[in-house]
């Protein structure tokens, strides 16, 4: 099959269009042919600095697309299903072998690019506001990094579960703007505002209740100073790339609190299996939007990391096999 691979970490240019040998499928998982792969934060992460799982190897978490083999111990799908799913890494292909346990049925009427994009993206915002976050109706919301397919998708998730206001950040107005057919309510340029400050005006110094941060580094010592007393930080990621400085003790006097959330850790309990099927249903039923920036052929790997690194895209990237 053909891929994107790489040999080291480092820039988009590392990634190369090769031919590799075709996944095996697992007795407990299945195998399918790839129609769209969704693009990630993370992603562009492993690929700067993460582990090699494979030699070359193949990064990416989220494909959608068509079961062609189905493992032995399988009695959940079939040959010839249409399904989203998520991995460690392996999306970037024409071919994905993946564990059942990953791997949701897409609806009939619901196109496989959207679908793609559902799993970790929507399944990331929903635990980081109601999981963990814990947002009741009538809150405010902060959405670090608001264009971002997470951050597009809690914007969303937020509006209707009846924040009293979204707030999201971006790097223009440009991008802020589309922001605001998705529930938007005000948008900081966090290039030409100081985030903190904005908020304390937007909320008349009362802060936020909840903050979704997906940047880390340096954002995230803003999220803390921009919550309401008894405020809460669900950091996501590391999209900034840069080192983790936090004064824990600026959270104490507002009973502020701080949770780190990592979809993948509970990506096979039912709890996640339930809410992430329900989510695919939502898209499906057209109660919730996915939005899709750009599509790259496969072949032009390096060129989408680029384009997803340059801060230009509102919602996801994709790559078409």
């Amino acid at each position: 099959m053909k891929a994107a691979v790489y040999y080291e970490n480092g820039p988009p240019e590392v990634l190369k269009y090769e031919d590799v040998p075709d996944p095996q499928c697992h007795p407990k998982g299945i195998l399918i042919k790839v129609e769209a792969i969704s693009i990630e934060g993370g992603d562009t992460l492993n690929r700067f600095r993460g582990p090699l799982m494979t030699t070359p190897h193949v990064v990416g978490y989220q494909a959608a697309g068509t079961v062609v083999e189905v493992g032995a111990e399988v009695t959940s799908f079939r040959v010839g299903q249409r399904v989203a799913t998520t991995g460690g890494w392996g999306s970037h292909a024409e071919l994905r072998a993946v564990a059942a346990k990953t791997a949701w049925p897409i609806p009939d009427n619901l196109d496989a690019r959207h679908a793609a994009v559902i799993p970790v993206t929507f399944g990331t915002a929903d635990d980081c506001l109601f999981e963990f976050g814990r947002m009741k109706k009538g809150e405010v919301v902060l959405v670090q990094a608001g264009a971002s397919g997470v951050g597009v998708a809690a914007i969303q998730l937020a509006a209707r579960a009846g924040a009293s206001m979204v707030l999201a950040t971006a790097s223009s107005d440009e991008r802020l703007e589309k922001l605001k057919a998705y529930g938007l309510t005000h948008g900081i340029n966090y290039k030409t505002h100081d985030v903190v400050q904005e908020v304390m005006r937007l909320t008349d110094k009362k802060g936020c209740d909840v903050i979704v941060d997906s940047v880390g580094g340096p954002t995230l010592q803003s999220s803390i100073l921009s919550l309401a007393y008894r405020g809460r930080v669900s950091m996501v990621g590391q999209a900034g790339r840069e080192p983790m400085t936090v004064d824990v003790g600026s959270m104490m006097g507002g009973n502020r609190s701080l949770s780190g959330v990592f979809l993948g850790a509970e990506i096979a309990t039912d709890r996640v299996q339930q809410n992430i099927q329900r989510l695919i249903d939502d898209v499906a039923r057209g109660d919730l939007k996915v939005v899709i920036d750009r599509e790259f052929p496969l072949a032009e790997a390096a060129a989408a990391h680029r384009y997803i690194e340059s801060r230009q895209a509102v919602g996801r990237v994709l790559l078409i096999p």
